[in-house]
């Protein structure tokens, strides 16, 4: 059994700088999949995680900071922080976007003091194959999310926990 301590590369940036990376991350997963174009223009806030960080043996942990945007304004910084026990061993970096389809769920984001993946409103984590059955008429969950730009290597399987706090501005 070990305990992996993951670096943090996006706690190092400036605000400006998650801001701008962001909303890149944004503007490419848009460009790749309509449905998340679709969401995006449906949806009351989206809040996206550039870069997250897992890494793990055994015990494993994530960790990255993300913006929310309500349209095209600022609307939250906020951190993503989780712990998994399983067979699991590696480490990766990759970035989701979260996608608050109504009031009721961004309302439970912080009525909780974060969100728990997994506890509160119905989060559905898009993989390509649920993507494409999907069409703009037939959703209607809470919130969707969408993981991309995953690098590195990360094998097993795991009990995951993961939450979603507001950091004060």
């Amino acid at each position: 059994m070990g305990i992996v301590v993951a670096s943090t590369p996006a706690a190092a940036q400036g605000h400006p700088e998650l801001q701008a990376n962001a909303r890149a991350a944004l503007s490419s997963l848009e460009a790749q999949d309509p449905l998340a174009a679709a969401l995006a223009k449906r949806a009351v806030a989206v809040l996206v995680f550039p870069e997250v960080t897992k890494a793990g043996f055994l015990i494993g942990g994530e960790y990255g900071n993300g913006i929310m945007f309500r349209g095209e304004r600022f609307a939250g910084h906020y951190n993503t922080a989780g712990v998994s026990y399983g067979l699991q061993a590696g480490a990766q970096t990759f970035g989701y976007a979260l996608f608050f389809m109504n009031e009721r769920a961004l309302q439970a984001l912080d009525d909780a003091g974060g969100l728990q993946v997994g506890v509160g409103p119905s989060v559905v984590v898009l993989d390509q194959g649920k993507a494409k059955s999907l069409t703009s008429e037939t959703l209607t969950s809470d919130a969707y999310a969408f993981v991309f730009g995953q690098q590195g290597l990360m094998a097993g399987v795991g009990l995951e926990g993961t939450k979603i706090t507001k950091l004060s501005q």
